[in-house]
């Protein structure tokens, strides 16, 4: 599995479907594409959410973020990420 960082920005419509309903939606679609939630936050500036996730690969990525685009109107931009030690063994390559 791979780790993500999925930020999201509101549209002016998808403000207006904010509920836990549709939180847990979200959440479906991720285990949907073989995925799991670490965490979902809030945020105050250039973007307005992050969820950290995990899932196989980038193509269930693209899917999740398409299918999370349909669902919400929110759309996300993601970058992938891994810890610092794995970082750290990977640069006594280089």
């Amino acid at each position: 599995m791979a780790k993500y960082f999925m930020f999201g920005k509101y549209s002016s419509e998808a403000v207006k479907g904010i509920s836990a309903k549709r939180t847990d939606k979200v959440v479906d679609i991720i285990k949907k594409f073989g995925g799991k939630v670490e965490g979902m936050y809030a945020l105050i500036g250039e973007k307005d959410l992050v969820f950290i996730v995990d899932l196989p690969g980038n193509d269930e990525l693209i899917q999740v973020s398409v299918a999370l685009n349909k669902l919400t109107g929110i759309g996300f931009t993601s970058a992938p990420a891994i810890t610092v030690d794995q970082f750290d063994r990977l640069m006594k390559k280089v």
